[in-house]
């Protein structure tokens, strides 16, 4: 029996001055540009072009970036330094 890797292609669903949202096996995150600078001055091809590599890592050929899928789940749940004035 083979150990195989999946690999699929995620999917960027929305790009601002922010950050981006991408999709990747039915789950959508969001990526800010402060949290990850180096996404900052990609352009949307490089951004465009995700792999997924099974349910743990993403990468980016364009821009020899790789990231696990469980370092952004943590990065969106923690909380915010300078939350927004909702005054």
């Amino acid at each position: 029996m083979k150990n195989e890797i999946r690999v699929a292609r995620a999917e960027i669903t929305s790009i601002d001055s922010q950050g981006f949202w991408l999709r990747c096996h039915r789950e959508e995150l969001y990526l800010p540009f402060a949290m990850y600078p180096w996404f900052e001055d990609a352009t949307v091809a490089q951004l465009c072009r995700v792999e997924c590599f099974g349910d743990t890592c993403l990468y980016w050929p364009g821009l020899d970036l790789e990231l696990s899928v469980e370092s952004i789940r943590l990065s969106m749940s923690a909380p915010q330094r300078n939350p927004p004035n909702l005054s």
